[in-house]
């Protein structure tokens, strides 16, 4: 059926809308793996979303700004078969999206594509040699000096400990002081032991050439939230390896997935934990803007101690032990006695997590939303005039807010933004202005993978068209400050800097998307605190970093070296952030663009 709105002219089938409703657009499909058994090869041999399906067959197949014969015709958001329970997931009648849309990307694509942009499209993008996508995004290899770069980056320079990943294709300036996953699995950081990986989308073959070659038999734990036949495909990646074993994540409420993306290194030297943003994926490491906290190395607490030893002035420790305790598997319990066993005074952040439940009571402020209004409450500083502050969130998917702000985003959620100080706040939140930063049509079009990027942005047609009021909020990615403005971001990061924008009161980076899945949101008159997935991130507040002045100057420079203290902080894309022009869409990844080409001279035809 035509339509016709916001966004332009397309067609969706009328299977489309009849289960939109009561559907998840975005869960993990095994439609790729029912076509591998069946001895196709054309797709991601293990389960990924639509979205990144369709960039898989764009990447594969491109469609030239010349080329005519295509259809702009919208496959349904989710080819759904009859029986549901097959495909790992289960529908229910709520209208919650997933709290991350961009589930299980593939890997890139198998034929050559050669990366020059055509001549009269100006833009000044670094040119890679003729390397299939999968190879550009797997080639990663330091020189000495930038081993030398690692080494000094660990020991000090940074009081932040946040790190942005590197990108293939900016000016190499830019990736100093970034981090690749072969860099935090490095012998420089630590003589590996064992590590356990918490992710949402996971590449086991690709994972393990990560490690350095002496590590690759190290016993590894993969945390993961896979069911039925996804499970059964992820276990199966991991035949060929001994030292491989599993945990699945319970997620008994609908939607939920298991999107934490952390790290945990056992070493002979001690223990690191990193919390990120990538998916375990070679594309999500090339050329995407994703960022990092990297712990210290905690060393081993002397025999004797007590239980109460190593915590940090932020709780980190028990807070960390407490999340692992949340899954509830005896697997992770050999984890939560080496973490007793460390001492993680040192730690300088807070965490934030989310975890799959109904929480009521005091319950209700361990996790979500809830949780971060009570941190800022208890830990940042009351400013003048601070109703004037606006807040920023910036993330690479969206779900469904309701019918208008007041359902959530400008209700609940701002609330919890918007605390400060443990005096009862009289704010008006709709003096609050909000800012959200989420990529532009345009954004992907001219980023470095061109389309494909939006393969990992995906805001569906369906969720976007009842929600129309959202994008007066949106506002344009722009980094040129860490020379990523033509990199993604996947990066997920929420702020409250001062009208200027040159103070900021605090700063997380997280796993957590722009939804209620993610976040949470209130249920029974507001008794009940209900989230669906897990999620985890970390909250910078200048209290811990020894200012007293309740905010953190942002740093004019990403590179400029006088500003290493922990006055300046990092913040990794543009401020002020640009609201949409007139002319400016949101990326929607299940509608054609075909009216100018990407970087590569393609356009994109989802179908």
């Amino acid at each position: 059926m035509l339509q016709e709105g916001a966004h332009g002219k397309w067609t969706v089938s009328s299977s489309d809308e009849s289960t939109e409703e009561n559907s998840d657009s975005e869960k993990p499909s095994t439609s790729s793996l029912l076509d591998a058994a069946r001895g196709r090869t054309s797709g991601p041999q293990y389960p990924c979303s639509e979205a990144r399906k369709a960039a898989h067959k764009r990447k594969a197949s491109p469609l030239k700004l010349s080329d005519k014969k295509f259809s702009t015709e919208i496959p349904p958001a989710e080819k759904r078969r009859t029986s549901q329970e097959g495909l790992g997931w289960c529908l229910s009648s709520s209208d919650e999206e997933p709290e991350d849309h961009e589930k299980h990307a593939h890997k890139e694509t198998p034929k050559e594509e050669r990366r020059d942009a055509p001549k009269e499209y100006p833009l000044n993008l670094c040119k890679d040699d003729e390397l299939s996508e999968n190879q550009k995004a797997e080639e990663y290899s330091e020189t000495p000096s930038e081993a030398q770069d690692t080494w000094d980056l660990l020991n000090g320079g940074n009081p932040f400990r946040f790190f942005l990943t590197k990108v293939r294709g900016i000016e190499q300036s830019y990736n100093s002081g970034a981090l690749h996953i072969k860099d935090i699995l490095s012998p420089l950081f630590g003589t590996l032991i064992s590590s356990a990986q918490f992710n949402y989308c996971i590449d086991v073959g690709w994972l393990v050439r990560q490690y350095p070659q002496e590590f690759r038999k190290k016993p590894l734990l993969i945390v993961h939230g896979e069911k039925r036949e996804s499970k059964a495909e992820l276990l199966a990646q991991a035949r060929p390896y001994e030292n491989i074993s599993f945990c699945q994540a319970k997620l008994d409420i609908a939607f939920g997935t298991h999107h934490t993306k952390m790290m945990l290194l056992l070493y002979e030297e001690g223990l690191r934990v990193v919390i990120h943003t990538s998916n375990l994926i070679a594309e999500d490491w090339h050329q995407k803007t994703q960022g990092i906290w990297l712990s210290p190395l905690y060393p081993r607490l002397p025999q004797g101690r007590t239980i109460s030893a190593g915590e940090s002035e932020t709780n980190f420790k028990s807070d960390l032990i407490s999340y692992l305790m949340a899954y509830n598997s005896p697997t992770l319990k050999e984890w939560i006695d080496l973490i007793q066993e460390h001492d993680l005074s040192e730690t300088r952040v807070y965490l934030l997590g989310s975890t799959p439940g109904r929480y009521q009571g005091s319950d209700k402020e361990k996790w979500g939303h809830l949780r971060l209004r009570k941190l800022l409450k208890e830990h940042a500083s009351s400013i003048p005039a601070q109703e004037s502050w606006p807040v920023v969130g910036q993330f690479s998917s969206i779900g469904s807010m309701g019918a208008d702000g007041s359902k959530w985003l400008c209700s609940e959620f701002q609330e919890s933004l918007v605390a400060a100080g443990s005096s009862v706040t009289t704010l008006l939140k709709c003096d609050v202005p909000i800012h959200l930063v989420y990529p532009t049509v345009n954004n992907v079009r001219q980023s470095l993978e061109g389309y494909p990027a939006g393969g990992s942005l995906p805001y569906s047609i369906q969720t976007a068209q009842k929600q129309l009021w959202l994008h007066s909020y949106f506002h344009k990615w722009s980094a040129e400050i860490s020379g990523r403005s033509h990199a993604i971001p996947h990066i997920k990061t929420y702020m409250r800097p001062s009208p200027d924008f040159q103070k900021i009161a605090w700063f997380l980076v997280t796993s957590a998307n722009l939804s209620k899945a993610a976040w949470g949101a209130l249920e029974k008159n507001g008794t009940q605190l209900m989230i669906r997935s897990y999620e985890l991130g970390v909250l910078f507040l200048p209290s811990a970093f020894g200012l007293d002045k309740g905010y953190f100057h942002v740093r004019g420079k990403m590179l400029s070296e006088s500003n290493d203290s922990a006055t300046y902080f990092p913040v990794p894309y543009d401020l002020p952030p640009a609201q949409y022009g007139s002319k400016d869409q949101p990326w929607i990844w299940n509608i054609p663009y075909t009216n100018a080409p990407d970087t590569h001279g393609n356009m994109w035809v989802p179908s």
